[in-house]
């Protein structure tokens, strides 16, 4: 089962969620993978030792067009569905855009003079820990600078075990990252808060995963906190709440020190525990309605 913990919003709580549930999991002896795929800011190993076992870079061929070959008759220019490529005939002028280039290849398909090859570009890394033990953590990071961290994010999924629980911990917002981290789930959990950003966030959040046609529920953090509008909205909507975490001090001091409240606190470990039954269920329920 492939379970993305996600918000539409950062700060709400979602690598919180996703690390004490990946730790309470594999207590429970479930073989599990937890992808950290916020590839342009990871933070999961800030939690966790574990062993660097594997790193993999990420690669993207670039079209480097050859102007002495070139005719500039403008076909790899209309091929290109992602207008990376300028060509301006009259001034014989020629450009990619390296940044819009999606390794797609429909340029050199379209070159009937041999005038494009390509060139290496690496996108970022994944890198794969074991922890004592046995189960993983891989973690998807871009190099700076780099347009698009969807690549780096499709890597890092590609390298989860083959049984068990696989966690993939979203990028904030409801972009390209979260689509490409959502896409691939049979479950998402969204962890949200009781205030108004947090509401309005996590409707854009439901929309998109009604439109990709996914099951989810909702994780309340800092319970306590805010008004009942969230809570409103949920009952009129139907969505399900699989918990509410209440606004603790214990817990954000926890937190801040890189531990987690889970393994410091037993009543916490149940707790999380319990979400991952909550969260089997729901998603045993959706399918079986489908």
């Amino acid at each position: 089962m492939k379970i993305t913990i996600a918000s539409g919003k950062g700060g709400t709580g979602k690598t919180f969620v996703s690390t004490n549930l990946f730790f309470s999991i594999q207590k429970e002896g479930i073989p599990v993978t937890l992808v950290d795929c916020d590839a342009e800011e990871p933070n999961v190993m800030e939690f966790f030792s574990g062993i660097l076992t594997e790193q993999i870079p990420i690669i993207q061929k670039i079209p480097v067009i050859h102007e002495d070959s070139c005719t500039y008759c403008d076909k790899c220019r209309e091929y290109c569905n992602y207008n990376a490529i300028i060509c301006l005939p009259q001034a014989k002028h020629i450009q990619v855009l390296e940044d819009l280039c999606h390794d797609c290849g429909a340029c050199l398909a379209a070159c009937q003079y041999n005038a494009i090859t390509e060139k290496e570009k690496t996108l970022g890394h994944v890198s794969i820990y074991r922890l004592p033990s046995g189960a993983l953590i891989v973690e998807g990071r871009s190099s700076i600078g780099v347009y698009s961290p969807v690549p780096v994010i499709k890597g890092a999924m590609h390298h989860t075990h083959p049984d068990g629980i696989t966690l993939f911990d979203a990028p904030p917002g409801i972009s390209c990252p979260f689509i490409a981290t959502a896409d691939k789930a049979d479950y998402i959990v969204l962890v949200t808060e009781p205030t108004p950003f947090g509401l309005n966030d996590l409707k854009l959040s439901v929309q998109t995963l009604d439109t990709l046609q996914k099951s989810y529920g909702v994780v309340i953090n800092r319970s306590g906190l805010g008004d009942n509008s969230i809570y409103e909205w949920l009952e009129e909507k139907g969505i399900p709440i699989l918990a509410e975490i209440p606004f603790d001090k214990e817990i954000a001091r926890v937190y801040s020190e890189g531990r987690l409240i889970a393994e410091v606190n037993p009543g916490y470990r149940y707790f999380f525990t319990n979400l991952y039954r909550k969260i089997r269920n729901h998603a045993g329920n959706c399918s079986s309605q489908r």
